[in-house]
């Protein structure tokens, strides 16, 4: 089993860190983090090159995302609720997905991307909700070719609770990590 995770906070110790690093640790196989705020992966700059060709033109990071995509077993993305959205930084990111997209609407292409499984960690204070994200979260990974996606785990009352210690979070976390272990699922 392999999991590419999609970490999308700018704070590598803050509450969704600490729910990501629980569920590496329970992961059966081997996981890539992205990192999006220091990644040196650019936005898509709508070149639209991906309607007639393959891939991307842009170089950098993304061409090994690309294949850790077409590789991996389960999808994860992890990111702090903004404006009940994922972080712009993530965004920019999943914008580099317009290649899959392109593929299929315009060239008339499946891209070679194996089925995977999906989750999805939110983190958040203040007063937006999940779903929004949540949503938003679900459109990327089907991108990616996710078929199965478990429900969001969620801790969005971090103002007052901790995430480390939400006590329902930590379980869904628990539960995501057994779905992305199970072989059986597909």
């Amino acid at each position: 089993m392999n999991t590419l995770i999609f970490f999308g906070s700018p704070r590598k110790n803050g509450g969704t860190a600490a729910l990501t690093d629980i569920l590496c640790r329970g992961l059966a196989g081997g996981h890539k983090l992205v990192y999006a705020y220091s990644s040196d992966i650019s936005p898509c700059v709508d070149c639209r090159a991906c309607r007639t060709l393959p891939g991307c033109v842009i170089k950098d990071s993304m061409s090994e995302v690309y294949d850790c995509i077409a590789e991996c077993d389960n999808i994860v993305i992890a990111s702090p609720i903004y404006y009940a959205e994922l972080t712009g930084r993530l965004l920019d990111v999943a914008s580099r997905l317009q290649t899959f997209f392109s593929a299929r609407r315009y060239r008339g292409e499946k891209p070679r991307i194996r089925p995977k499984r999906g989750g999805v960690i939110l983190v958040g204070g203040g007063s937006g909700g999940a779903e929004r994200a949540f949503e938003t979260a679900k459109m990327i990974m089907r991108e990616m070719n996710c078929r199965d996606i478990f429900d969001p785990v969620c801790s969005t009352n971090t103002d007052a609770v901790p995430a480390e210690t939400d006590e329902i979070a930590l379980s869904k976390i628990r539960a995501l990590t057994d779905f992305l272990n199970d072989t059986e699922r597909t």
